[in-house]
């Protein structure tokens, strides 16, 4: 009896795949990455701001690993973007020494975790109230630590971030009056332009976001306070920030993917994305005529910009993926007999990458047909 117990302390459950398996035979729920598209999608992107000459700092909140992060900072990135302080521990400790938390924070918990990761990484982090400036900086001077502070600018996202030049320039003075605190530029993102399906849309609004974000330069320019970093942009205005002559970094994130979101707005310029990111599933249910059930429902992806569709050269209109339960996704059968498809493996476009990466545990990658590499997801769940 003992000697059960004994083994049943090492169950674990296993990976969906091992390296050299056929992509066919792939556990699901798994999520799939296409090498050829994401090296594709990397080179890309990387481009665009070489030739931009601007610096790329990708955004890890998209992936949440250190195994991509890795291979961006190797294509050339200067570090990363992180939204939550817990989020840059994996990132850290893996020995990627810039880090920028491109979001507020506020309590005590999450000045502790900030000097705590600037004794390890050049990080810099993002403040819209003189209070957190204070706070940080007191944390900051009993840590031993100096930390760089990006005021955020709200260039018409209207989410964070101060829209005055009072504003700003009182921000700026607290920064500077700080010893332990390091004014380091602005942080200066729109997040709603990246989404907007329509190409020129997107130019539209990126030219007035960099607009906006040039007007506050010009303004603490005038007082003497120069921005040695504008950091902003996303994967959607990417190519319009990269030549825009005011941001001299960008923060895209989804690129390396393209989800379903992204999949369906307009790709007009140098930047054409290909879709790398799928999600395995199986049919596991064949029991009503005219529906099939497969096992990727709300535990394996996000559905806050729509539902997954089917990825399918060959079976195009033939399933549509139309509810989401916990563990089941129910798919229509629009043509064919829905008996035929018991597990029958399908591949999903996730419509929000970021979320439903956050969802798992690796990322299964292949390359002609066989799994090449597992990717941990290292800072799932990270989000204080």
């Amino acid at each position: 009896m003992s000697e059960r117990l004994h083994d049943r302390t090492r169950l674990r459950p296993p990976a969906p795949a091992s390296i050299g398996d056929r992509v066919e035979d792939v556990g699901s729920p798994a999520l799939l990455v296409d090498l050829d598209a994401f090296d594709h999608n990397l080179a890309q992107m990387q481009g665009l701001a070489d030739a931009g000459g601007v610096a790329l700092r990708p955004h890890a909140k998209a992936h949440k690993s250190v195994a991509v992060a890795q291979r961006q900072i190797a294509a050339g990135a200067i570090g990363i973007c992180c939204q939550k302080l817990s989020e840059a521990y994996p990132f850290a400790a893996a020995g990627i020494a810039d880090i920028h938390i491109s979001n507020e924070f506020v309590g005590a918990d999450k000045l502790a975790m900030a000097v705590d990761l600037a004794r390890h990484v050049n990080l810099s982090i993002c403040v819209d109230d003189v209070r957190q400036v204070a706070a940080m900086a007191s944390a900051a001077e009993a840590g031993g630590v100096r930390i760089t502070v990006l005021p955020e600018v709200d260039v018409g996202h209207g989410r964070c971030g101060v829209n005055s030049t009072d504003a700003l320039s009182r921000l700026a003075d607290a920064i500077g009056e700080a010893p332990s605190l390091r004014f380091g530029g602005l942080q200066a993102y729109h997040g709603g332009a990246q989404h907007l399906p329509v190409w020129v849309q997107r130019r539209q609004a990126a030219q007035r976001a960099a607009e906006a974000a040039d007007g506050y330069v010009r303004h603490l320019d005038a007082r003497g306070i120069s921005c040695p970093v504008i950091t902003g942009g996303g994967t959607g205005t990417a190519e319009f920030d990269c030549q825009s002559g005011v941001y001299t970094e960008v923060q895209p994130g989804t690129y390396l993917f393209l989800d379903g979101h992204y999949g369906a707005s307009e790709w007009l310029g140098q930047f054409r994305p290909r879709h790398s990111l799928f999600l395995s599933a199986t049919v596991m249910s064949t029991a009503r005529p005219g529906v099939v059930v497969c096992d990727v429902g709300l535990k394996s992806v996000a559905v806050d910009s729509g539902l997954p569709r089917l990825w399918s050269r060959d079976r195009s209109g033939w399933l549509r993926y139309v509810a989401a339960n916990d563990e089941h996704g129910v798919l229509e059968v629009l043509n064919g007999d829905s008996q035929a498809l018991l597990g029958n493996q399908l591949w999903l476009v996730p419509g929000h990458c970021d979320p439903t990466a956050n969802l798992h545990a690796q990322f299964v990658c292949f390359r002609d047909g066989h799994v090449v590499a597992l990717w941990e997801v290292d800072a799932r769940g990270l989000s204080r």
